[in-house]
């Protein structure tokens, strides 16, 4: 044991010569090919995909737009009937106030019902068993 030096107990610290692998260009580039062909047979949409990421970001903006307007819609409807009724029943800042909040509750309500994270008016969730 005194005359083996090395980590393996061959006197020899990196590997030996005998253990070398000789990789050649082509093997390698063999093996790039082999496996380019089986990615691609894996996921072939993903070459023909590259104009669908387009479309589909524009559809996200649009959806966007979509529900950004549909907020700011009920704020400022709701904001338009408060100061109506200001201005015929003489309530100078209140009915601007109240109406205000109720034009922002109606606004996140029409975007979570577009967003289809709430149920449409009158269509209750029907799966729901009695016994909960």
């Amino acid at each position: 044991m005194a005359d083996k030096n090395g980590p393996d107990g061959t006197g020899e610290t990196g590997p030996g010569k005998q253990r070398q692998v000789d990789i050649r260009d082509e093997d390698l580039e063999r093996r790039r090919r082999d496996l380019e062909a089986s990615l691609a047979t894996r996921r072939p949409d993903r070459l023909e995909g590259k104009d669908d990421a387009k479309a589909g970001s524009a559809a996200g903006y649009g959806q966007a737009l979509k529900l950004s307007s549909e907020f700011i819609a009920g704020i400022v409807v709701g904001a338009g009937i408060g100061w109506i009724i200001d201005r015929l029943a003489g309530t100078s800042p209140w009915g601007l106030i109240v109406f205000l909040l109720l034009g922002f509750g109606a606004g996140v309500l029409n975007v979570l019902r577009s967003a289809g994270l709430m149920a449409e008016f009158g269509q209750g969730d029907k799966t729901r068993d009695p016994k909960e």
